[in-house]
Parts: C-alpha cells; sequence; structure tokens
C-alpha cells in the first residue's frame, strides 16, 4: 500500500523514480542509499516537533476552554439591583430627613470589614463579556476545532514526507563524477567531477555511532572547508562540499571514491565538462614554401662565414 501510495505522490510531484547517473563509464556508476537506520533518525526529529505542537494545542485549547467559561459564568451572573427611587405625590411634604445619630466609636472587632476591590482578570472578563457578542465565541470556539482538525492532517501528511523524503536519499559515483540528490517538494541534486575534488571525509556523531550510521563529506576546489560550518552550526551544504548522509557503509564509499579519485588522476582525463581542446589547423603551403627557403640561405650563410 505505501509503494502505491509512494508512486503516486512522486508522480505527482513529477519527481524521477531514480536519478540519471552522472559522466562516466558504462558500467562504472555505484548507487548508494542511506542506511535503514537513518530513518529513525529522521523519526525522532519529527516525533520531538509533534510533541512540542501538541502542548502548544493543549494550552490552547485549555486557554480558550477557561476564557469561555468565565465570560458564560459572567454573563449569567445576577446583577446588584439599584436603590429604588422615593417617590412624592404632588402637594405633598417630602419626608424630614432624618438625622442620624452621633456615632459612637466602633471597637476592633465591631468594625466592618473593607470591601474587597475587584482584580484586573475580573475586570477584564467583565468587560469582554460585555464587548464581545455571541457569535464571536462561536468563532473561538470553531477555530480550536480547525486546529485540532489541522493538527491531525499535518500529523500524517509531516510522517508521509519524512517517509518519502528518505527514500530520496541518492548517492551516485562513477569513475569520473559523482551526483547526490536529495529532497521531496525541493529537490536538490548536485555533481561534482573528480578533476576538481580536494578531500574526502567520514564523520560520525554520537546518535550516528549508536546506529552504525556515518556522513561522507567531500569537497571539491574553492570550498572553505566544513570547520568553518561547524563553526557557525551550518546544517546547509555550501556549493564546493557534497554529503552522503547517513550512510551504513562510510568506510567502503569513501575507499572506493578515493580508488577512483587516484585512478582518475593517473590516468589524466581531465575535467569531462570541459570542452576538448580544438586540433591545429594546418599551416598554409605558401608560409611552409617560404620557411624552407629562409632556412636554406640561413645554412648557405652559415657554410660561407665558417669558411
Amino acid at each position: 500500500m505505501f509503494d502505491a501510495l509512494r508512486s503516486r505522490l512522486l508522480s505527482l510531484l513529477r519527481i524521477p523514480r531514480e536519478p540519471e547517473p552522472p559522466v562516466g563509464a558504462a558500467g562504472s556508476a555505484r548507487i548508494f542509499r542511506a542506511g535503514r537506520n537513518y530513518i529513525k533518525i529522521l523519526l525522532v526529529r519529527w516525533g520531538f516537533a509533534q510533541v512540542g505542537a501538541f502542548i502548544g494545542l493543549l494550552v490552547s485549547l485549555y486557554f480558550v476552554s477557561q476564557l469561555y467559561q468565565q465570560i458564560e459564568f459572567a454573563r449569567n451572573a445576577p446583577r446588584p439591583a439599584s436603590r429604588p427611587a422615593v417617590i412624592t405625590p404632588a402637594g405633598a411634604q417630602p419626608p424630614a430627613a432624618i438625622t442620624p445619630a452621633p456615632a459612637t466609636p466602633l471597637t476592633e472587632s465591631a468594625k466592618p470589614a473593607p470591601r474587597k476591590k475587584r482584580s484586573s482578570p475580573d475586570n477584564l472578563i467583565r468587560f469582554l463579556a460585555e464587548r464581545i457578542p455571541a457569535w464571536a465565541l462561536v468563532l473561538l470556539v470553531a477555530a480550536e476545532i480547525i486546529g485540532v482538525v489541522l493538527f491531525l492532517i499535518q500529523f500524517v501528511a509531516t510522517f508521509v514526507a519524512v517517509r518519502l523524503g528518505y527514500d530520496q536519499h541518492w548517492y551516485i559515483v562513477t569513475d569520473r563524477s559523482l551526483r547526490i540528490r536529495t529532497g521531496l517538494l525541493r529537490v536538490q541534486e548536485s555533481t561534482m567531477s573528480f578533476a576538481n575534488l580536494q578531500q574526502v571525509d567520514v564523520s560520525q556523531g554520537p546518535l550516528q555511532r549508536l546506529l552504525g550510521l556515518a556522513d561522507v563529506r567531500v569537497q571539491s576546489a574553492g570550498g572553505g572547508g566544513h570547520h568553518s560550518e561547524e563553526a557557525t552550526g551550518g546544517a546547509a551544504d555550501s556549493l564546493h562540499t557534497g554529503v552522503f548522509h547517513g550512510v551504513a557503509n562510510a568506510s567502503e564509499i569513501r575507499d572506493l571514491i578515493l580508488e577512483r579519485l587516484r585512478q582518475f588522476r593517473a590516468a589524466g582525463l581531465g575535467d569531462p565538462d570541459d570542452p576538448s581542446p580544438a586540433p591545429l589547423a594546418a599551416a598554409p603551403s605558401d608560409t611552409l614554401v617560404a620557411t624552407r627557403e629562409l632556412l636554406a640561405e640561413a645554412t648557405a650563410l652559415r657554410r660561407t662565414l665558417a669558411g
């Protein structure tokens, strides 16, 4: 089932099933793929990203649910009753003001408790309850539901992308050059000639060492070296550097490249991309005759001087 889905997606994205081999003799192409355990590294990275997204989604859902409940509670809470107004009939005298009795000092226990002030979050909730219409809350809840649906969709889509991306690691070595192709949505394909190749390194991190994997890094003329890339945390390879990511037979690949590089330099083939030099044009016959006459006169003059 996955093979059928992969074929359909690759056809939809118009990605060739296999890359074309670079310049080289017929039958000299060797194809290498990323190790089987390399998919575990990709899935670990994908898993950490999904856990972070899931935690963010839970926090968002909790915040929206609490806000919705508090706004609904503030709307349904009974409002304090207003003091009724005193209505005086026409022609009647208003009731005489009652002179309050002189206040007597209260003891500490008899003093009324201070009135509790409303906190700022309560004021904000009451403000939102009075100003936000009911349909806005419905849209907020609908947005959270859409967020959950999108999370589930991207969960499946990114898993398939990681799996297909692992299958798109192609490394081809011929007797004159090598080619590296990676990527799914953005396909990156680089070709390096042995005429410009200068250095071949093998690097292995702790997790790669645990899984039996390594990276083979090849560098051509003009590259600044991988040390400067590591110092800047460069994850992307430079134009003069190619990397065989996560291969299980790094030593075999390194020895093969070095052996073919040695044979290439011993044969003196040159850069396959450079045009072959044009043959020298034949000299005109008149020029050849004049050159011979000049040579004959010079020989005669030399004999005369010597005699």
